[in-house]
């Protein structure tokens, strides 16, 4: 059971080996293994404090130091409780991040299937009806290929720039913006479409690097380190909220959003941009570089709207469960100190 993905805390369900740098609590007969994770999430500020840098390369927790921090240990019975609070609410997290996987790996496979391997098209010219396609959209697809200057692609289709279908970076925070506060996202928070913190500042004490401004639909995707799959999918934002100036930030002109966030998120974007990436610690790509890519673009635009019809509610879906679980983080979060120390029970929970 992993309990935080940017803590590395677990608690292990089976036997297993690792070496010197993991520290292994083994709980007493008086102790819940799973309280016992839980309260060294609590205690993680005071831990990291304890940690001793002294004569390594990075910090180790020193082992006698472990040993010498005192449990507030509530009866048995009463930890048990606790632990199956908190870890109700972290399952539901949990599921949550299986069902986006599955989601927006379905929206995905459609655009692999429709924009990449063009299996309608295949489909018709062997004689067989698209699978999984009504026979209005499937009649959309030609029958035929023709050959481009680079590729195959579908009779009247095209390969365009994604700076044609889009704007990069339109929108920059500036100093007449009426805005009292800033929700700031970092790269750093931001892994294959989740967001883990959203900081917020007072306007004028925001970093020099907050100046993306966002809106609906945009796709921002890090040009650090792209190959890391630092990317997210903006839907309804407020109107404070503002992106670090490492994103490139594209805002869809003349193609849904879900088609170029589709796009955009394919495995073989990233490792292209991560080849295309250079410099030291921090190998970086230009905006331009993004906007150079290019995609199958059909000359029917009822096939992108089929598209976006299919898939936009699968991303949509995605975000509500990623609300729906910054909701609950906030509230295990709340919960988990206060019933640790006693302030609160389970008991309280239900009044």
């Amino acid at each position: 059971m992993t309990l935080h993905n940017d803590v590395p805390i677990c608690m292990v369900t089976r036997e297993m080996a690792f070496n010197q740098d993991i520290k292994a609590l083994r709980p007493a007969k008086n102790v819940d293994g799973a309280f016992l994770a839980y309260w060294l999430l609590a205690n993680k500020p005071e831990l990291l404090a304890s940690v001793d840098h002294a004569g390594h390369g990075t910090g180790r927790l020193v082992t006698d130091t472990l040993k010498e921090k005192h449990v507030l240990l509530p009866p048995l019975a009463e930890q048990k409780a606790i632990a199956a609070v908190l870890g109700a609410l972290d399952d539901k997290i949990e599921l949550n991040r299986r069902m986006n996987a599955t989601l927006e790996a379905m929206a995905r496979a459609l655009f692999q299937s429709w924009f990449v391997d063009f299996d309608p098209v295949r489909a018709k010219l062997d004689g067989r009806q698209p699978v999984g396609l009504d026979l209005s959209t499937a009649a959309l697809f030609p029958g035929h290929f023709a050959h481009s200057e680079h590729d195959m692609l579908p009779v009247g289709w095209r390969l365009a720039a994604i700076e044609e279908v889009c704007a990069i970076n339109a929108w920059t925070l500036g100093k007449n913006d009426d805005l009292e506060t800033l929700e700031y996202v970092e790269i750093s928070e931001v892994n294959r479409g989740n967001i883990s913190n959203i900081s917020t500042y007072q306007r004028g004490e925001e970093p020099s690097r907050a100046r993306r401004r966002l809106r609906h639909g945009d796709t921002a995707l890090s040009t650090v380190r792209p190959d890391r799959g630092s990317y997210v999918l903006v839907l309804n934002p407020p109107e404070n909220r503002v992106a670090s100036t490492g994103f490139a930030v594209l805002t869809p002109t003349k193609v849904p959003w879900s088609f170029l966030h589709a796009a955009l998120t394919q495995p073989e974007v990233s490792d292209h941009l991560g080849q295309m990436a250079d410099g030291g610690a921090y190998p970086a790509v230009r905006p331009e570089v993004i906007g150079a890519m290019q995609v199958a673009l059909p000359n029917e635009p009822e096939i992108l709207e089929a598209f976006h019809r299919t898939c936009a509610p699968l991303f949509e879906k995605a975000e509500a469960n990623r609300s729906q679980s910054r909701n609950l983080a906030t509230l295990r979060d709340t919960l988990l100190p206060k019933l640790l120390n006693g302030e609160l029970s389970v008991a309280d929970l239900g009044n």
